[in-house]
């Protein structure tokens, strides 16, 4: 892949179709996503276990991050035809069953590719200013939260919250590959 966004990079814009309603609905842009104290980009889908395993703790990180004044969005860009769970129908239904954050549809996949996204879920953890300060997995073991031994996305939220450098600002993510129309 051509593109890919490391910590120190900025975050590239995109203006995406939100799927979750109860969200605002409508498109969201990367400036609607930055908050205050800046924003967490999830690359994610619907089928990845290591994704449903990771659902309960994404919602605790999403609301963490709204306390904290930073935003917070899913982006799913999984080619559809291959995976119709993936779909903008079932995106809706997914988000409906209780998703507290904007769930964005990047059907074309050009926000995944100038992200450089390689898996789902995948984390960036992006400054107020738009710099990419995160990248990588919410924590070592995302299907099952009982054998996580690192907390990687949670520390690296509160260092930047506390104005702290990014201790572990690169991780490997953990989970099921893109699924490219390619």
């Amino acid at each position: 892949m051509a593109n890919t966004v490391e910590p120190g990079n900025n975050a590239p814009n995109f203006e995406l179709p939100n799927a979750n309603d109860s969200s605002g609905g409508g498109t969201v842009s990367m400036s609607n996503v930055i908050g205050d104290k800046g924003g967490i980009i999830m690359f994610t889908c619907n089928h990845c276990p290591y994704v449903v395993g990771s659902e309960p703790r994404i919602e605790n990180i999403a609301e963490k991050a709204r306390e904290s004044g930073l935003g917070f969005v899913g982006i799913n860009s999984n080619d559809p035809v291959k995976y119709e769970s993936d779909s903008w129908d079932n995106m809706v239904k997914r988000a409906s069953r209780g998703m507290s954050y904007p769930y964005l549809h990047d059907e074309d996949q050009t926000v995944a590719v100038s992200y450089g996204a390689e898996r789902t879920p995948e984390f960036y953890l992006v400054s107020s200013s738009g710099t990419v300060v995160y990248r990588g997995r919410m924590d070592d073991s995302p299907r099952d939260p009982s054998h996580a031994s690192t907390s990687d996305l949670s520390d690296a939220i509160d260092e930047l919250l506390n104005g702290k450098e990014i201790s572990n600002p690169r991780t490997d993510s953990i989970g099921c590959s893109v699924k490219w129309k390619l």
